[in-house]
C-alpha cells in the first residue's frame, strides 16, 4: 500500500489485477434489489475500499476482471459484465420494475450494449465499486443497469453519451497560484492540523478525503471531484513532458487499482538538477502532507498532467 509514501511503485513490480466475487443479494436504503447481486445503496456517499490512495476502484473477490473488451458499433458501445444475477431495470432507478436479468448462469456470460447513461445522483455500491450511473442498454435486454455491474475500472462508461444530472467536469477559469492556495489549505484546516486522509469521508467544503478529492478542491472542480481516472480526462487535462512542469501542473498514476492509483500536485523543483521536486499530496496514514517527492522522474508510472483550466 502507497498509505505513507515510503513503499514506490518500483520498476518491474507486477500489478495486481482487479477481481471481483459475488455476494449474497441485499437491499439496503430503502431500495430494492433483490436479484441484484450484493449490491446497496449509499446515496451521497464515496465509495469504501483500501484506505491508501484513492476511491471509486472496482472491488476485490474470486472472479477475474477482463478490464474491458470494449467494442464500439452503430447500435451503440458493448461491455463485458461480470458475476450473476444482474437486473435490468425499466427506468433509471435501481427501484423500478425489473425487465430482465443478465448473467443467470455463468459470471460474464453477457455483453450489454448501451447507447446513453444517466447520472442518477443516487450510489450503487458492490463491495468497494460504486457507482451513481445506470446505462440505457439497447442488447440483450432493453432497460437500465447499474454501471456496478460493468467490468470496467472507471465507475462511469467511457465514450458513452451522459443524459441527465450530469455534473459539469470542470469550473472554467483560475490561476496557478489559486490552486497551489487552496491546496495548503488543507495543510490546517482540521483545527491547526491536516485534513486527515479517508476513502469514505467528506471534508467540510464538500470534497472527498482522499488524493483525487483533494486535487479536485485545489482545482476549483465541481465537489466531491472526479476520480484519479477522472483526472486524466481531456476535458480536464493534458499530457505534458516532466521537464516542462510548472507550478500546478499533476502527476498522475492512473492505473492498478485503490492501492495503486494515486495524484499529487507539483508546486516547485528542489534543485536545479531536476533531481526531486516539492508537492501537495494527501496521502493514506497521514492526510494533507507538503513534501519533496520524485515520483514520475524514476519510472514511467507516473504521468505529467496540465490542468485546462489555467488562465496563465
Amino acid at each position: 500500500m502507497r498509505n505513507d509514501g515510503g513503499t514506490s511503485h518500483g520498476h518491474g513490480t507486477l500489478r495486481r489485477r482487479l477481481t471481483r466475487k459475488v455476494l449474497p443479494a441485499l437491499a439496503a436504503g430503502g431500495i430494492t434489489v433483490a436479484g441484484l447481486s450484493g449490491l446497496s445503496a449509499a446515496a451521497g456517499a464515496a465509495e469504501p475500499g483500501h484506505a491508501a490512495v484513492d476511491v471509486q476502484d472496482r472491488a476485490a473477490g474470486t472472479t477475474a476482471r477482463s478490464v474491458a473488451d470494449v467494442r464500439q458499433g452503430a447500435a451503440g458501445t458493448e461491455f463485458p459484465t461480470w458475476g450473476t444475477g444482474w437486473v435490468v431495470h425499466a427506468e433509471a432507478d435501481a427501484g423500478s420494475a425489473a425487465v430482465g436479468t443478465l448473467n443467470k448462469t455463468a459470471p460474464g456470460a453477457d455483453r450489454i450494449t448501451a447507447d446513453y447513461q444517466v447520472d442518477t445522483g443516487r450510489k450503487l455500491c458492490e463491495g468497494s465499486a460504486c457507482s451513481t450511473y445506470m446505462a440505457h442498454l439497447t442488447a440483450p435486454v432493453e432497460g437500465f443497469l447499474s454501471v456496478v455491474a460493468v467490468d470496467i475500472p472507471q465507475d462511469s462508461l467511457p465514450g458513452v453519451p451522459v443524459k441527465g444530472g450530469e455534473t459539469p467536469p470542470q469550473q472554467p477559469g483560475g490561476t496557478r497560484a489559486e490552486a497551489l492556495q487552496r491546496a495548503a489549505t488543507w495543510l490546517t484546516a482540521n483545527n491547526g492540523a491536516q485534513v486527515p486522509y479517508s476513502q469514505t469521508d467528506f471534508w467540510t467544503d464538500g470534497y472527498r478525503q482522499d488524493c483525487s478529492g483533494y486535487v479536485s478542491m485545489a482545482l476549483d472542480l465541481g465537489a466531491p471531484g472526479p476520480n484519479t481516472v477522472g483526472l486524466t480526462s481531456p476535458e480536464i487535462t493534458t499530457p505534458i513532458a516532466v521537464a516542462d512542469l510548472r507550478p500546478g501542473d499533476l502527476l498522475i498514476d492512473a492505473d492498478g487499482d485503490s492501492n495503486t492509483r494515486h495524484v499529487v500536485m507539483f508546486e516547485k523543483w528542489d534543485d536545479e538538477a531536476h533531481t526531486s521536486y516539492t508537492a501537495y499530496e494527501q496521502r493514506g496514514g497521514h492526510g494533507t502532507d507538503h513534501r519533496s517527492l520524485t515520483y514520475g522522474l524514476n519510472d514511467t508510472v507516473f504521468t505529467p498532467y496540465r490542468p485546462l483550466k489555467y488562465t496563465d
